[in-house]
């Protein structure tokens, strides 16, 4: 057998043989939990559209090349590509699940560069030693350390905001990237020498407003995320699931808003690229999530959460979006001052819009210093939210419109610059007096009785 035959061998079958003896002494060593299952697969998802994306930059900047006459993705060799997805997807959370990541970089990364090394059939460098480490650094950045963070943290049941943020990042990273990659190679578009060929035939204002669409239909599932992360302490991973029931954000809306996000996107990220194939996988993601997926969840949600879920789900549609939003019984309290005349304007026009399931309470009345801006309070024994995010969770209670608004306003990092630009135009927070006595007050007055 030709060297290049047992290099193609090698790179697919050495890295499953090194995961599934990961797995077993990993079972009698460290006793595999829950979770480890849910981490392996977002670690293994993460790979494998990441990995693709690095060989897309790899073309352009010229880091490698690969020989084969095999089947391949995006020029690089199916086996490879599966290989090295178990490698650096699976292998390091299963082998290394309690180092610190520098240290698994650093094993894998040197575990790299002596394979690639043997792969000299299969694999060419070229350029030079030290610009070929560029593509390495990436490779490392942008596959290794996210699939390993994700999974560290997914069984360790941490970081759930971040890990939360990285699962969106997936998404789109899937179906965005992934599956028109995949499409594309199965069904080449006659005449297209890429799937993102269509792109580059639009003028920049078309595909700019066209990419402004799809990412304000994307944005519901985004929220959703958020939501479930915020509100319900978990992901939409179902071994990672919210410990409440999640009725608050766009979930006033829609029941189903990363479902109904998901597949219009799809819908329309297939029509900018003109892939017919591309469009059918929208509608069999739209078919799954309305029945397996649909009919898994519901079983799910009523046996966790009974007539809460029952009550919400007999108000809240699941693939049609509502004008005003749902009540949940308890409502939501918004702090704001009554002496502020800013404060006062705001308030003034809230109510104006009959907002539903909140009441506002004068800020006056709690103890002196405990709040210096607006404050939102759900009511649903979790963090409240203050300044700008308190009155992005205040629109939410008005309508669908404003509650889209209030999505946009509550994205990390863009609340965080907004709030700092108002913050700067003298909207800022402001010591508010106190119509409450504080605890030494009271203590001196109870002496005094």
């Amino acid at each position: 057998m030709k060297r290049t035959n047992w290099a193609s061998l090698a790179v697919l079958y050495f890295p499953l043989v090194a995961a599934i003896f990961a797995a077993m002494v990993q079972q009698r060593v460290h006793r595999r939990t829950k979770r480890t299952f849910p981490a392996v697969l977002l670690s293994i998802l993460w790979a494998l559209a990441s990995l693709v994306v690095v060989q897309r930059i790899s073309l352009v900047a010229h880091w490698w090349s690969f020989q084969s006459t095999g089947p391949s993705l995006a020029g690089m060799p199916l086996e490879l590509y599966i290989g090295w997805i178990i490698l650096w997807g699976a292998v390091p959370i299963l082998a290394f699940p309690v180092l610190d990541l520098p240290e698994v970089i650093l094993i894998f990364g040197l575990l790299d560069l002596w394979l690639m090394g043997l792969l000299s059939p299969l694999f060419y460098l070229k350029l030079a030693w030290p610009q070929w480490l560029i593509g390495e650094a990436a490779a490392l950045a942008l596959v290794l350390t996210p699939a390993y963070c994700l999974a560290r943290w997914t069984v360790d049941d941490t970081r759930l905001k971040l890990r939360a943020a990285l699962q969106v990042a997936l998404s789109g990273l899937l179906f965005l990237f992934l599956l028109p990659e995949i499409a594309f190679a199965l069904r080449p578009i006659p005449g297209a020498t890429s799937v993102w060929q269509p792109l580059f035939t639009l003028s920049h204002p078309l595909l700019l407003a066209a990419l402004q669409i799809i990412a304000i239909v994307a944005l519901p599932g985004i929220s959703a995320v958020q939501e479930f992360a915020q509100r319900g302490s978990g992901t939409p991973i179902p071994y990672d699931p919210p410990q409440r029931l999640v009725t608050s954000g766009i979930y006033r809306y829609c029941a189903n808003p990363m479902q109904l996000s998901c597949a219009v996107a799809l819908f329309l990220w297939a029509l900018l690229l003109r892939n017919p194939w591309l469009a059918g996988a929208a509608a069999v993601t739209t078919i799954y999530s309305a029945g397996i997926a649909h009919w898994d969840e519901e079983r799910d949600l009523s046996a966790r959460f009974g007539a809460l879920w029952q009550t919400y789900r007999a108000a809240v549609p699941a693939w049609r979006l509502r004008w005003r939003p749902f009540v949940a019984t308890q409502p939501a309290r918004l702090y704001i001052s009554a002496t502020c005349g800013q404060c006062s304007v705001l308030r003034q026009w809230i109510e104006a819009q009959h907002p539903l399931g909140i009441e506002f309470i004068d800020a006056e009345t709690l103890p002196q210093g405990s709040i210096r801006r607006l404050r939102y309070d759900p009511a649903d024994g979790t963090s409240p939210e203050e300044g700008l995010l308190a009155f992005a969770r205040a629109l939410e209670h008005i309508n669908l419109f404003w509650a889209w608004c209030a999505m946009i306003l509550r994205l990390p990092i863009l609340h965080q610059i907004i709030q700092a630009a108002f913050d700067l135009s003298g909207f800022g927070p402001r010591t508010i007096s106190s119509t409450c006595p504080n605890k030494r007050s009271l203590s001196k007055a109870w002496r005094r009785i």
